[in-house]
């Protein structure tokens, strides 16, 4: 008899686990869904108080791009910025650095204020074969969770380099646990003119970025939820 009744109590604590995880799993999908839901609808607008900023640099013409767009943003609005590249592209923090110094010329704000620069593990170099970028994609989903915890940004600025598709992941991870909610803007490269780029098409189709601008109009048909803002 106590040996039914020990069957019956482990029945039921199994029982009660499984309901536990079917749960679990239901709350945080719902929070997904509400996540995906609230970064494919309009900004709330929100008084003039300055937004921690992050600036996610890229080779390949991405930096030359990014640094255009931020001449002609508000720099009081969107501040401190924290500048973020590959660890082995030094190129695009050095024109980070030229340009911050600019400002802190027109301004007489030392960059060192206003300013960050950092580097992130990347996931997978040209040419690297696809079975070693495991591990260096776990090692750099790794960093770019130790940088989002300690940045937590409030937005987060990119337009196409890789770099920018964990720290990205992480920043809706983020939305769902409730962490920090980071506004995302992507803006596709005047380079794609047909499709959007990998970076982008993820972004896009997982309904990652709050907002998706491109610069060309037939990628706005193409994908109607993107935003056509002309060349930038």
């Amino acid at each position: 008899m106590e040996k039914g009744n020990g069957c019956c109590f482990s029945i039921m604590a199994s029982s009660a686990t499984i309901t536990f995880f079917l749960i679990g799993i239901n709350l945080f999908m719902c929070r997904v869904l509400y996540a995906m839901y609230r970064s494919s609808k309009p900004l709330r607008k929100r008084a003039p108080q300055p937004v921690s900023t992050l600036i996610v640099l890229g080779s390949g013409g991405h930096t030359a791009e990014m640094l255009n767009l931020l001449s002609v943003l508000q720099k009081d609005r969107f501040s401190p910025r924290i500048y973020i590249a590959a660890a082995t592209d030094n190129m695009s923090l050095q024109k980070a650095r030229l340009f911050e110094n600019s400002l802190a010329d027109e301004t007489g704000v030392r960059a060192v204020k206003t300013a960050q620069f950092m580097q992130i593990y990347r996931s997978r170099e040209v040419g690297q074969s696809y079975i070693t970028s495991v591990w260096t994609t776990l090692l750099a989903i790794a960093h770019a969770l130790q940088l989002m915890i300690k940045i937590r940004p409030q937005v987060i600025l990119c337009n196409g380099p890789g770099t920018c598709i964990p720290l990205c992941a992480i920043a809706f991870l983020f939305k769902v646990l409730g962490i920090r909610w980071s506004s995302i803007f992507y803006v596709e490269s005047i380079a794609r003119v047909k499709r959007l780029s990998l970076s982008g098409l993820l972004l896009y189709k997982l309904r990652i970025a709050d907002e998706l601008f491109v610069q060309w109009p037939q990628l706005q048909r193409k994908y109607p939820r993107a935003h056509y803002v002309g060349c930038l």
